[in-house]
């Protein structure tokens, strides 16, 4: 059975097939209004470490040791992961994030942390 996961930019419209929708990032993205962003939660508190993501600074060069260190993170993160794979447990969740790196950032590793790739 594969998670139904999908990965999008806050700034994109919102679409049906989005299922819920997840903002995965610690901070508020600049210049989306909250009713734009058609939020089913804001999960804070699975985003990276606010040392994490300094250190990471969306440099691919660091992106394969961010995503071990992120996946270590997640790991000792029981209460946030539960919350996203209940919610998985319903049908497709919208993993959104602010970054302009769409291959880089903190929702695609923590997408791949959830199907188990890595």
């Amino acid at each position: 059975m594969g998670l139904d996961i999908a990965v999008k930019r806050v700034y994109e419209p919102p679409a049906s097939s989005d299922g819920q929708r997840v903002l995965v990032d610690r901070v508020w993205p600049r210049g989306v209004r909250k009713d734009d962003a058609a939020l089913t939660l804001w999960l804070k508190d699975i985003a990276p470490s606010d040392e994490l993501r300094k250190w990471f600074g969306h440099e691919p060069a660091r992106w394969a040791e961010f995503q071990q260190r992120y996946r270590a993170e997640l790991d000792s993160n029981g209460e946030a992961v539960g919350q996203l794979r209940a919610l998985l447990g319903k049908g497709r969740v919208t993993l959104l994030y602010g970054a302009h790196d769409e291959l880089h950032n903190n929702a695609v590793a923590l997408a791949n942390y959830l199907r188990g790739m890595g």
